[in-house]
């Protein structure tokens, strides 16, 4: 039976005309094989794009303000028998490891070979139209003689105007009869997140430009009390040191200072100095040579929440004086051991990190208000600050003899002097070792009261735990400091 409507046998007549036609055509022309049709995706597949993101337009606008900058050293060899103090072995290894290399000869350990040449580079960048640079103090410590090449491959000799060796920057001119390409630092921060472009000379190889983003803020990486440095992710590398780091509207944003890395190389973790402690720096450079701080004169450590518990406070930030120094402006002021400092002027401190840097942005002879915790209660200290400066240290040392004995709660054998209650002996894995107390201290207050004898301190423990606290604070002077260290009353 058929099935096949006569609607599809129409639309199939339709179709076979139409090919025979093209069919004829295509003969008519001499093209054959016309029947096989192709398919509507046979080109490759083409995407209108958008327009193309790329950092050219910034790095064009300011590699001319980078430079390499090559120092010169005077390098003094060592007495490697009297700087070092080789053993014999040691002498005669050296003797063996560099007399038997390829050139032969004979070297003589015993005494230094006399002063010699030594070569180091770095990055730099313009910030003025007069010939200003900014560059790293590490970059150019020791230097005698300074050279700047251009990215056009000019070397000009350049004088050096100041270093901070606080913040490892430093600032060199030279004088030159051409236009100089100079950049700005931001004023403002950047975010977390945001783009960044780095451009120095890595290993000798000048104009170099590497992009990534900020990684993190507020990095301390012990290099100084000041240390508040940008982290990014940028290709930082030997060689880089002094240069900068920009942001897409081609500002400063900071000095490339620092890297981490196990091998040497990049592993994406660089520190750069933040571009408003930079620009303050180096405008200090530029008009003194040098840095002026702000100096309070307190030895200070950060209030942990063993320490705020064991004073009873809720309070688990600011700085607690250890020491305020003999005849700084903090001991003129009334400063006193214990106190904790809370705020600078309304300025909340959350550690003596924070303190620091606050106070070095201060000018000399300024006035300011402290507001302290001390004896269960805030007060304000009105304290007029110095100049920050290198001062001498003294170290302590505890009179000897009277009575002897053991506190084995905490691991401590201990002895009464006129000073305190000096530590002979630490037990090893006691709760005293794993705090930190050390043979040599000397114990001198406990929660803010003067100990002068082994009864007096047992029974400031004693009291800690009678108020039902954790742990008692023990004043304890150490060298040349003092450093205030939470014990365990607690038994068990």
């Amino acid at each position: 039976m058929n099935t096949t409507s006569s609607s599809t046998k129409h639309f199939r007549n339709v179709l076979l005309a139409s090919a025979m036609a093209f069919g004829a055509a295509g003969y008519a022309t001499g093209q054959t094989n016309l029947l096989s049709i192709t398919p509507s995706h046979a080109e490759a597949v083409k995407v209108q794009a958008p327009a193309a993101f790329s950092f050219g337009d910034v790095v064009e606008a300011v590699s001319p303000a980078v430079v390499s900058v090559r120092v010169e050293q005077t390098i003094q060899p060592a007495n490697v028998e009297g700087d070092f103090q080789f053993d014999r072995r040691g002498r005669e290894f050296l003797e063996k490891f560099f007399n038997n290399g390829p050139r032969g000869g004979k070297r003589d350990f015993r005494r230094g070979q006399g002063p010699r040449k030594g070569n180091s580079q770095g990055s730099g960048f313009f910030v003025s139209e007069d010939g200003y640079l900014v560059t790293n103090n590490h970059v150019i410590e020791g230097g005698s003689k300074f050279t700047v090449v251009l990215s056009d491959g000019d070397e000009i000799e350049a004088s050096l105007i100041g270093s901070d060796p606080r913040t490892d920057l430093a600032v060199l001119k030279v004088d030159i009869d051409k236009k100089i390409t100079y950049v700005d630092f931001g004023e403002k921060r950047p975010r977390t997140g945001d783009w960044v472009v780095a451009v120095g000379n890595p290993f000798g190889l000048g104009g170099t430009v590497t992009a990534g983003i900020v990684s993190a803020h507020g990095r301390d990486i012990g290099s100084s009390r000041y240390d508040d440095f940008i982290q990014i992710d940028a290709a930082v590398n030997k060689g880089n040191s002094g240069g900068p780091t920009f942001n897409l509207s081609g500002e400063v944003i900071g000095v490339n200072t620092a890297i981490f890395s196990p091998s040497g190389g990049n592993v994406g973790i660089a520190f750069a100095v933040p571009a408003k402690l930079a620009d303050e720096v180096v405008s200090d450079l530029i008009q003194n040579g040098s840095v002026t701080r702000g100096w309070l004169g307190v030895q200070i450590q950060p209030v942990t929440p063993e320490i705020s518990e064991s004073l009873g406070l809720e309070l688990k930030q600011g700085a607690i004086v250890t020491t305020p120094q003999e005849g700084s402006p903090a001991a003129l002021a009334g400063i006193e051991s214990g106190d904790i400092i809370m705020a600078v002027d309304d300025k909340s401190i959350k550690n003596p990190k924070e303190l620091a840097r606050v106070i070095a942005d201060y000018e000399p002879e300024s006035k300011i208000n402290l507001k302290v915790w001390r004896d269960g209660k805030a007060q304000d200290i009105a304290v007029t600050l110095g100049e920050l400066e290198e001062t001498q240290i003294t170290s302590n040392t505890a009179p000897k003899n009277s009575k002897k004995r053991n506190l084995k709660r905490l691991g401590l054998q201990l002895e009464e002097t006129s000073d305190g209650i000096a530590v002979l002996n630490v037990r090893p894995g006691s709760k005293a070792e794993k705090k930190g107390i050390l043979q040599g201290d000397v114990i001198i207050s406990v929660n803010g009261e003067d100990v002068t004898n082994l009864t007096a301190l047992r029974n400031g423990l004693k009291s800690a735990r009678s108020a039902g606290r954790k742990s008692a604070l023990l004043e304890v002077r150490r060298q040349n400091r003092t450093v205030f260290i939470p014990v365990p009353v607690k038994r068990g």
